[in-house]
């Protein structure tokens, strides 16, 4: 059963990929519906970013996680070097939670 599963979404997923470009000349889609396609993708994209940053598990990461993942947005959108991104962020976490901020 998991065998077959497989490959029927590897199957569907090969025959989206190649419509794709079979159909785009196709038709065209009203401006109005990119916009809001191009809006959905940002906020699902927006969405996943912010459960797997700022949870743990099932339940809410904390106070110091979410700040962290604050400080680190900040210093990615001052277009910081990603290392330092990734070090301000982890220390604002282990700094707050060492000063007992869950």
């Amino acid at each position: 059963m998991p065998v077959t599963a497989v490959l029927i979404l590897g199957a569907g997923t090969f025959l989206i990929r190649f419509a794709g470009p079979l159909l785009r000349n196709r038709f065209t889609l009203p401006d109005k519906v990119r916009d809001v396609i191009s809006a959905s993708a940002t906020v699902l994209l927006l969405a996943l970013v912010a459960v797997s940053a700022l949870t743990n598990g099932k339940q809410f990461g904390g106070w110091a996680l979410a700040a962290g993942v604050l400080v680190g947005g900040l210093a990615a959108w001052r277009k910081l070097p990603f290392v330092a991104v990734i070090v301000l962020a982890a220390a604002t976490t282990a700094g707050l939670r060492f000063l007992g901020v869950s």
